[in-house]
């Protein structure tokens, strides 16, 4: 039985994407070079005008980059994936690849506060309007579609509230109108969703998150389902000839992955965005845990929320697996387990929300999510300092919310210093 036999998660996460020949090292190799060499002109032609795939510089490809292409497409069911230098990057390609000055997209107002810039305050300057709506409010959504609109974007876990995206919902909306759901998956990776399996048409991620797991590294993902059908839209970058590739079509020449291979072959090409292969690497090792940090994060997480729920110093939680959450059927629809982030407000303000952070002792204050050590922020303080309380109410982050990404130490640990810091 071949590799390509398997299709748990716990096995693709440690043995998919990279499969050693006989005398080859068992580990995937850091090829720390920026180019390859050719013995034949017309070979490097081809290359060029994408006859036949290879590498020949890193800033297209890469052997250590393509491994974990290959990890992430098989992890969510993908035909093709796309490494970026960034989760922004990602997001940001995910974006532009299908949309141009003079078009829109509709986006929900509770994604991760960069994203809300880039699509808010960034894109608009270049023409590309993005129009915010709340979270599975489906009324409000059809409003803001219209024949400019190219694409819907959300998130899967949305980071504070931890929100649920109703995904085939909206995937249903989406092809209805002939446009693509592109999904942030960050929060939750493949092994808790996989957005594809009910309807979404990209994925992204911040691959510095769980995926690499270990606050070492900056990445991002982006992955094809090769499901949409580009040639029912309006899509003339990958249905129409491009000129700088001696008119090549996307769709003809790389049917389902279509969408991926002009990012690579286009956005990467001209914006530069590539990850080095070292970077690559060390997601490729964090992602050969990912099964069971996840399923670690999530146990500690869910005991953590319930002990908060019950706390007299507590006046919410915000956490999709808690019965209590009105996104639990949901969670439970979409999620395998709840991920390890959790939103609660103390009771009283931003003067008992700071004290709380600054009398912690094993969860650290840092402004980072979702890796293998738990961190406390809040956000009223840090993040969104800018805002006042009623403008922090707008956005759905009161003055006394506190996000934790909790790791994977001892629970019980993790609980005694909360409880310490709330007592405080």
């Amino acid at each position: 039985m071949t590799k390509k036999n398997f299709k748990n998660l716990e096995t693709l996460c440690v043995q998919a994407g990279y499969e050693p020949k006989s005398g080859q090292p068992r580990v995937v190799p850091i090829v720390q070079s920026t180019t390859f060499k050719y013995d034949s002109t017309e070979t490097v032609a081809n290359l060029f005008d994408l006859k036949e795939g290879g590498f020949f510089y890193t800033r297209l490809g890469n052997p250590t980059t393509d491994a974990l292409e290959k990890k992430i497409a098989a992890l969510d069911g993908g035909v093709a994936a796309v490494a970026t230098s960034s989760g922004q990057s990602a997001n940001l390609n995910a974006v532009l690849n299908i949309t141009k000055a003079g078009e829109n997209i509709v986006a929900l107002n509770n994604v991760y506060g960069g994203t809300f810039n880039l699509l808010g305050t960034t894109l608009i300057k270049y023409g590309i309007e993005a129009r915010f709506v709340s979270c599975n409010d489906f009324e409000e959504l059809e409003r803001n579609i219209d024949s400019k609109t190219r694409l819907i974007l959300g998130e899967v876990l949305a980071n504070p509230s931890t929100q649920i995206l109703d995904i085939e919902k909206y995937a249903q909306i989406a092809h209805s109108h002939n446009i693509p759901l592109i999904v942030d998956n960050t929060l939750t990776t493949p092994v808790l969703c996989k957005p594809i399996d009910f309807g979404a048409d990209v994925v992204t991620y911040a691959s510095t998150k769980y995926l690499e797991g270990h606050a070492t590294t900056i990445g991002g993902l982006i992955v094809d389902s090769g499901n949409f059908n580009w040639s029912k839209g309006n899509y003339p970058c990958l249905t129409e000839k491009d000129e700088s590739y001696h008119g090549l079509v996307f769709t003809e020449a790389f049917g389902k992955a279509a969408y991926a291979a002009r990012i690579r072959t286009v956005l990467l090409r001209d914006f530069g965005n590539a990850p080095s292969p070292f970077n690559a690497f060390l997601t490729i090792l964090g992602i050969d845990t990912l099964f069971l940090r996840l399923e670690r994060h999530s146990q500690n997480a869910l005991k953590i929320a319930e002990f908060l729920e019950k706390h007299e110093k507590v006046e919410f939680v915000n956490y999709p697996f808690l019965k209590s959450s009105p996104d639990y059927e949901l969670a439970k629809k979409y999620l395998r387990a709840g991920s390890g982030v959790i939103s609660f407000g103390i009771k009283g303000g931003r003067e008992e929300a700071a004290k709380f952070i600054d009398s912690l002792e094993l969860l650290t204050l840092v402004v980072h999510v979702s890796d293998v050590r738990s961190y406390a922020l809040h956000p009223a303080s840090s993040t969104h300092r800018q805002l006042s309380d009623e403008e922090l109410k707008k956005a759905g982050i009161p003055g006394n919310l506190i996000r934790l990404s909790i790791g994977i130490e001892n629970a019980d640990d993790l609980i005694s210093d909360i409880d310490n810091a709330l007592r405080a």
